[in-house]
Order: C-alpha cells, then structure tokens, then sequence
C-alpha cells in the first residue's frame, strides 16, 4: 500500500529524515513511535503531502506521489486536535470529504449513519460540536476521516489531548474497528501503551531513521538498542562483558539466555527479572520507593554498587523502604543488546 524508499527531509544541517525506508501493507496498522524531535511527524507531512522530501520516494500503491497534491492522493487525515468545523453539526462535519468527493445528499445521509453507528454515536447528525465530550469530537473527528474510504488513514497522536481511561478506551474500540472496515492505517504517537495496543507492527525512530521495526511483541521482547530499551522504559540497562551464559557487570555477575551473543555488549534486566530476596541472597541493596501500580509494585533498590535497580513484585511481598534485602537475576528476563547503540 505505501512504500517510502530512502526519504530524507533537511532543515538546513539537521536531517529530519535520514533516508528512512518504510513498507506499510494493506489492511495493516503500523504506529511510528519516537521522543520529540525524532522525525516521526515530519515522516507523516512526507506521506501527506504537506511537506515534499528533499531526497527519495514516497509511493502509494506503487505509484510515484512526487507533484501529487495532498487532496489527490486518497488518504484520510486525522490529527490530535479534530480540526473540526465549530459551526457545523456532527453530520455536516461528516459529511465533509464526501461533499469534496461528489457524493450525493441520499449517499451522503446513508454513509454518515452508517459510519456515526461504527464510531458509537448512533443518531448524533444534528448534535453541535461544542456540545460534544472530548472523545465524542474524537470519534467524530474519526468518522470525517474514514467517510470517502481512504486508501490509508493517518493518525497524528490522535488520543494525545484526551485522559487516561477514555485513551485506554478507545484504543481498544480503534483497533476492532480497524480490523471490522479493513482500514489502512498509518499512526504516530509518543505513547508506548497506545501504540502497542493499536498496532499490527511498531517503528522506532531516532534522530531521523529507524531504530527498530517489528510486532509489538518482538520489539518488547527483543528491544533492538539500549536506546529502544530505554525509550521503551526499561532503566536497567548497564554495560557488560558475556561469557558462555554470564555477564559480568557492576552488579556483579548476571545470568544471560544460552546461546547470546559474547563480548562486549549492553544488558538490560527487565524488572520481572529482579528477584528480591534475604539480605544475604545476590547483591545486598537497600530499598528506595515503591510504586503501587494496580497488581502489582514498582520498587527501587539501591545497591552496594552499580546504578539504580528497578523490580516488580506482587503486592504481598513488596519489602519496606529503608529495609536491607538481597537482589538476584532471572536469565529468562535479560536481553543482551550491541554496545553502545
């Protein structure tokens, strides 16, 4: 369905692109993730249209989109802020790219139910935009979207301005419809838990290029980078030297997964993988804050050396703060990473 090859996009000696290559599929959801300043919106204007590349390709179904303007090139457009028509009411706002299109008022009236029925606002035609709850003008903003079909739908952090429990929410019912209408859809986002809940396929960025691409469950597993690690929230990750099935580290010696590469290398230690013991069991740490986190707790250990340890545990066995206890390793929970990338 999309293809960028090699597209770079400068502003003056920064390149904000870096000859990125990107393959989106048909009826595939992917979500670019990335810090502030990484290239994953600038990525979005290039495939828009709203911003030409200074270098490379951006095709859709394998045709060249260089000098196609933005409305020429079949794609639906949806940003965090709804950009909707204050003036108008829910239908007319629906009805938008369909009236752009051609599309006749008998036409028009059975598209906009039909699709204000999918987004969960059956009915809502007349309803005012200033009336309408944030994620209300979300589904509505949605709905303008999806309404001409798009070849590919394009998200611009479309759940950034709403809370937490609507987000979680309708990330849920984005991903169903997605999979019920076969939808395309190309999605940036700075939040991991959004991304990894909506996307068939996740792509890291940094400073303009892919730092790793893959499902959701690969990237998480398999972090391509202490970098994606970090990004991805992992604070255990130190500098070590594997030899056959241990690393030699600052907290001393670390069990890694048979078979992982040797030498130098960066490792990080998911929280799961930090086992709390007796004060005499592993490294001696002393315990910081603890963090309630529904099921279970986020503590913080600082040991006898070596940086902070990050360990989950349930809530019955989390230790107090200030108390002495012993920091263990679970090989199952290491991942072994290239140094220094």
């Amino acid at each position: 369905m999309l293809t960028l090859e090699s597209a770079t996009v400068r502003f003056g000696e920064r390149a904000a692109l870096d000859a990125v290559d990107l393959e989106v599929a048909e009826h595939e959801t992917v979500c670019v993730l990335g810090p502030s300043g990484s290239g994953k919106s600038t990525l979005l204007r290039v495939v828009a249209g709203l911003h030409p590349p200074d270098g490379g390709r951006v095709l859709l179904d394998g045709v060249d989109q260089a000098g196609v303007p933005v409305h020429r090139r079949g794609l639906g457009l949806m940003f965090q802020d709804h950009q909707l028509f204050p003036h108008r009411d829910v239908g007319a706002n629906v009805a938008f790219g369909l009236r752009m299109h051609g599309v006749s008022r008998r036409d028009q009236e059975h598209r906009i139910g039909e699709l204000l029925d999918l987004v969960g606002l059956p009915g809502a035609e007349r309803r005012a935009v200033a009336a309408l709850s944030g994620g209300e003008q979300q589904r509505v903003a949605l709905a303008r979207a999806l309404a001409p079909r798009p070849k590919l739908l394009m998200l611009d952090e479309p759940l950034g301005q709403l809370d937490r429990g609507l987000r979680e929410r309708l990330v849920v019912e984005l991903r169903t419809l997605f999979g019920q209408l076969g939808t395309t859809v190309l999605a940036v986002t700075h939040d991991q838990g959004e991304a990894f809940a909506l996307a068939d396929r996740v792509v890291v960025m940094r400073e303009g290029r892919v730092a790793q691409a893959g499902t959701p469950l690969e990237v998480w597993q398999r972090p391509a980078s202490a970098f994606v690690a970090r990004f991805l929230g992992f604070d255990n990750v130190v500098g070590a030297a594997v030899t056959g099935a241990v690393a030699d580290t600052v907290w001393g010696e670390v069990p890694v997964p048979e078979g992982s590469p040797q030498g130098e290398c960066d490792l990080l230690v998911r929280p799961a993988g930090v086992r709390i013991g007796a004060p005499d069991e592993g490294l001696r740490c002393v315990v910081g804050t603890r963090t309630f986190r529904g099921n279970h707790v986020t503590v913080r250990l600082v040991p006898e050396r070596g940086p902070v340890l990050e360990a989950e545990c349930a809530l019955r066995d989390a230790p107090e703060e200030g108390t002495v206890v012993g920091a263990g390793f679970d090989a199952a929970e290491t991942v072994v990473l290239p140094a220094g990338f």
